[in-house]
């Protein structure tokens, strides 16, 4: 994918800016290395950031006042984004936090077409929008926080390009709703750390009426976010101010985490001649790890880590039951990945940290009719990167948010390269992990 060494610059740009300062302040004192319990998270605060993700919209044709619906096939593609925040948080107890933020985003998740003799060059992205959101959040330690967020979810949507050198152009905005998930640790001063994911709806509605039907489409996004956070009286005293856990990051360790994310796959057609960039899905799906860490001067921590997961991910192709006829749909239902990881402790509770390896990903296209018939059954391997914050809840566990993009090798479905099939996903996933002594 073109975006794929953006992004991976950014994220390994933002966590090794992070373990770099980590690093520094920690060979200034050891006594300042982590900030001090009684962080008051109530307050104003402004930040700024970006992340990668990716959109998947679902078309449908529609009769009008009729109950005839024809699924075509869903549409997605990845790409970057930037943003900016201002947000209010106020501490109801010791441990728990209400607040409300506003971020306006930027960027170029979206699909692309290009076809050569003039026939295609055009995208469909996201351009920019914006949230506004409550969110509830829960101090695991002193110094980091988890929360879930809702709220309304604002998007503008263009068509630009060209099709036989007629130049396309469409704009659309999108109102929906917006859910998501997040880590925040503190840092340095008033500054801290967030990792988050949020998936928003923005409806099914209609773009084309052409009489005898419609043209629905419904986007759906995934995004994972990376941001820094400076809070306007962090250091003022009057936070929490309860023991942290004493954690060692040296060990072995098991783990599970659920997650759910975004397939983004690329077609290429006669040898590239022209490339669709792409085929979209969506799903959940569950994993199970074993790994070993091993912490390095008290702030680098460095492993290895396998794990297998069962997913519901899956896209669909066509689909004619409401009329009586079949539905096909593709599956990535099951895979496993063998992983390094590199980390900075940013506090003595909480790891920043990057991952990749090896990727192995069975995939199905069925067909259903009454019964379900598998039509292809394959698998294939590739690579994963992504990375994440954990934080120690107790002196043996942790808990952790993590992003992966994850490409795989093409499957030209024997036909000469005549049609090739590029998976790709990107997913994030929500765990916890016991260490043992």
């Amino acid at each position: 994918m073109t975006f794929g060494k953006t992004w991976q610059a950014l994220l390994l740009g933002a966590v090794s800016a992070v373990a770099i300062n980590s690093a520094s302040f920690a060979a200034d004192s050891v006594a300042e290395a982590a900030p001090a319990a009684g962080f008051n998270w109530s307050g104003l605060y402004v930040g700024f950031g970006g992340g990668v993700g990716a959109v998947k919209h679902g078309l449908e044709i529609a009769e009008p006042g009729g109950p005839g619906r024809i699924g075509l096939p869903d549409l997605g593609g990845g790409g970057v984004f930037g943003e900016v925040t201002v947000g209010y948080d106020y501490m109801v107890s010791d441990r728990f936090l209400l607040g409300a933020f506003a971020d306006g985003h930027f960027g170029n998740i979206g699909l692309s077409l290009e076809a050569g003799g003039g026939f295609a060059d055009a995208t469909l992205n996201n351009t920019y929008g914006f949230d506004v959101a409550a969110r509830a959040g829960y101090l695991l330690t002193p110094t980091t926080l988890g929360y879930v967020l809702g709220g309304y979810s604002w998007q503008q949507f263009k068509l630009d390009g060209s099709i036989f050198g007629t130049p396309v152009e469409f704009d659309e905005s999108r109102g929906g709703y917006v859910l998501g998930v997040g880590l925040e640790t503190v840092v340095s001063g008033n500054w801290t750390l967030k990792s988050e994911y949020r998936y928003a709806n923005y409806g099914n509605d209609t773009v084309i009426d052409f009489g005898g039907g419609q043209l629905n489409v419904e986007p759906t996004t995934h995004t994972f976010h990376v941001g820094a956070n400076y809070r306007f009286g962090g250091q003022n005293g009057g936070g929490a101010s309860f023991a942290a856990p004493a954690y060692s990051w040296t060990g072995f360790y098991v783990g599970g985490a659920l997650g759910a994310g975004a397939i983004t796959d690329e077609i290429n057609l006669g040898g590239g001649a022209a490339s669709f960039n792409g085929i979209g899905g969506e799903g959940a799906f569950g994993e199970l790890s074993v790994g070993y860490d091993h912490e390095f001067n008290g702030t680098w921590v460095a492993g290895l880590q396998i794990d297998g997961r069962y997913s519901g991910m899956s896209t669909l192709l066509s689909d004619a039951s409401a009329l009586g006829g079949p539905k096909f749909e593709g599956k990535a239902d099951y895979g496993f990945d063998i992983l390094a990881r590199v980390g900075a402790k940013v506090n003595e509770t909480t790891l920043a940290y990057v991952i990749g390896g090896y990727s192995w990903q069975h995939v199905t296209e069925d067909r259903f009719d009454g019964v379900d018939v598998s039509e292809f059954d394959w698998s294939v391997g590739g690579f994963s990167v992504g990375g994440g914050l954990e934080t120690a809840v107790t002196n043996n566990m942790t808990v952790n948010l993590e992003y992966r993009y994850s490409k795989y090798q093409g499957q030209d479905y024997d036909s000469g390269g005549l049609w090739e099939t590029v998976p790709a996903l990107h997913t994030v996933r929500v765990g916890a992990k016991y260490k043992f002594n």
